[in-house]
């Protein structure tokens, strides 16, 4: 594959511009009011499969949005990598934080991107990374260096928990049918230093509701006498951590492995700057689990965190009211063993256990999804360290991730195959924030290593 940096030079300018096209869709899969965008979006992604070198290519119904599946098969006594992605959005708020609109996408050069960068909702998670595979694939299919068979699952509803992939999943397994499957919705370390992420934490995703009085209070002549909801659920949110971080629901740490001396130094090798890490949030400290550090924290740790917090009067001027009601979106993100199914139940009891009298207390589950982890000495893995060494120039490095992608753990126990997930995105993009952004570079050098995964799983393969 010799001509593969040829050809991205070639066709850069015209990858670029298919890119940003997709990024002008409002593809928020959260808000009802842009279904159309998010259907727009999949037959974007159904004609770029097919231009691209797919044989057949389908939108497949399924109770929330279209999937788009697509394939190109060689020869079916060769292996078959599965690749899945997403091209769904994260909704665009606060939009007033955004420098440039979220839905018109500008490239802009920064210190860690000085080839520039596309600033857009979406461009690294995941329609940045998505689209890499589409060319890719172009590149194979138009060189004649496919070596093996590929099929695509790209749906619509990973950022509102993928309720609808699992459906389809468990109904068409032997359509998707493959050795490997390869997702890039993740990141690495940096530009000159690449990671292959072999661990994913699970997530519990609530919403909780406290209710005091029938109607919103005077407070003048209320205050004092009566439960505030939004004072007690201030409390009890308070109450989920001890002094030192720890998460207070019992029973919450029961099935949480701990990792080995041995396997902590092997994650500390990773090159940190705590400096550079605290300069990049513009904090005085960091924050967190007394007794780990903080790459330890973010990903081999569990966690739970408030992502949202409102009632009362919020509007401009002053309203003296004690609110009827107060609410909360909490997340709990989990490392593997721990059921996302028993932590959201372990919370409710317990989340409604310490809630005072005068008040009632409702928790709704949203999503959830279970860890993974990925073992580095698969075929898969191997394969994709081989192609960022030959691009990048110096071997992967295994990293754990602090994220969720809850359907890896569903690809396995469905499909009976392992995840390779090979990201190429930064901490630093801002995915699921305003002014989120894609490098240039990344995005053209996921497109120059992509085609060298398949060459080497094929070669590894024999």
């Amino acid at each position: 594959m010799e001509n593969i940096k040829a050809y991205v030079q070639q066709h850069k300018d015209r990858f670029i511009n298919e890119l940003i096209e997709l990024l002008k869709i409002p593809s928020v899969s959260a808000d009802t009011a842009y279904s159309q965008d998010v259907i727009d979006t999949a037959e974007a992604v159904k004609e770029s499969l097919t231009k691209a070198g797919c044989d057949y290519v389908e939108t497949c119904d399924t109770p929330g949005y279209p999937i788009i599946y697509g394939e190109k098969i060689i020869d079916p006594n060769l292996p078959t990598v599965l690749v899945y992605g997403h091209y769904d959005v994260q909704p665009p708020d606060p939009l007033e934080l955004w420098t440039s609109p979220p839905f018109e996408p500008v490239i802009k050069t920064t210190d860690i991107h000085p080839d520039g960068a596309i600033f857009a909702r979406g461009a690294c998670d995941d329609k940045g990374q998505m689209f890499m595979h589409v060319k890719a694939l172009e590149y194979m299919v138009q060189n004649n260096e496919l070596p093996c068979n590929v099929k695509f699952m790209i749906e619509g509803e990973e950022e509102v928990g993928s309720a609808s992939l699992a459906w389809f999943v468990e109904r068409n397994q032997e359509k998707l049918k493959n050795d490997v499957i390869l997702i890039s919705d993740t990141g690495m370390i940096s530009n000159q230093q690449p990671s292959i992420t072999t661990g994913l934490r699970g997530l519990s995703y609530v919403e909780v509701e406290v209710t005091g009085p029938n109607r919103d209070l005077h407070s003048g002549l209320y205050g004092g006498a009566v439960a505030n909801p939004i004072n007690i659920l201030a409390k009890m949110i308070a109450s989920l951590h001890d002094e030192n971080n720890h998460i207070t629901i019992p029973g919450f740490y029961d099935k949480v492995q701990e990792l080995s001396a041995e396997e902590r130094a092997e994650m500390a090798k990773a090159p940190f700057s705590l400096e550079r890490y605290k300069n990049a949030l513009n904090i005085a400290d960091v924050y967190g689990e007394k007794g780990y550090v903080t790459n330890e924290r973010n990903s081999i740790r569990p966690t739970l965190d408030v992502n949202g917090i409102w009632g009362g009067y919020t509007g401009e001027g002053a309203k003296t009211v004690i609110a009827s009601k107060a609410f909360a979106k909490i997340s709990m993100r989990l490392v593997p063993n721990q059921e996302w199914e028993e932590i959201t139940e372990l919370f409710t009891k317990h989340f409604t256990s310490i809630a005072p009298a005068g008040v009632t207390v409702k928790v709704t589950p949203h999503h959830g999804g279970q860890g993974y982890v990925t073992p580095i000495d698969s075929i898969g893995y191997q394969a994709a360290n081989k192609a960022y060494t030959e691009t990048f120039g110096v071997p992967a490095i295994p990293v754990r991730s602090g994220g969720s992608i809850p359907i890896v753990a569903l690809f396995e126990k469905e499909l009976k195959s392992k995840t390779i997930l090979m990201g190429f995105g930064l901490d630093s993009d801002a995915i699921h924030s305003p002014n989120e952004h894609f490098g240039i570079f990344n995005y053209l050098k996921g497109i120059e290593t992509i085609p060298l995964f398949y060459k080497y799983f094929v070669e590894l393969s024999k």
